[in-house]
């Protein structure tokens, strides 16, 4: 017996399936230069890739996963699959240094935008729970998409 996710909410219309579509092939383009530029977000942009083609063309969404490329960025995403506790702590790390600099940057900057400035600190904060909550979930009995077959977690721990 396979673990299953929830299916997503599919789009209503076929010009909401098209809009989708279009947003989840930008969003993995510029994902993947994200793999090779220094500083350029890969993992949001897959994150949006995936919610794009999970509600407008699931195939894709399958087809994104097994990209060998994208692996290490989409491996703790899978239902089921904890992010090894190393792991968060690098994250949160990496991700409060990069929202504090900007927010910084923003707040202190000529002009200064202090509501700029505190909507990407609350967004940071949305970001937090969201890898907070990677952590918690419960390990899978069995594998699902980016499995092996024996039951053990493509993510590599630290």
């Amino acid at each position: 017996m396979s673990h299953v996710a929830p299916s997503p909410r599919p789009a209503r219309t076929r010009l909401q399936r098209w809009l989708l579509v279009a947003v989840g092939v930008v969003s993995v383009g510029v994902g993947g230069i994200g793999v090779f530029v220094p500083g350029l977000p890969t993992t949001v942009f897959l994150l949006a890739a995936s919610w794009c083609f999970a509600r407008s063309c699931p195939w894709l969404e399958e087809r994104l996963i097994r990209v060998p490329l994208f692996r290490p960025f989409l491996g703790s995403l899978e239902p089921g699959v904890r992010m090894p506790p190393g792991a968060v702590l690098k994250t949160l790390a990496v991700m409060w240094l990069a929202i504090g600099a900007s927010a910084a940057l923003v707040g202190f900057g000529e002009p200064s935008r202090p509501t700029l400035s505190a909507v990407i600190v609350a967004l940071g904060l949305v970001g937090t729970l969201f890898v907070l909550r990677l952590q918690r979930r419960p390990q899978p009995e069995t594998p699902g998409l980016l499995g092996d077959g024996k039951g053990e977690s493509p993510v590599v721990a630290d």
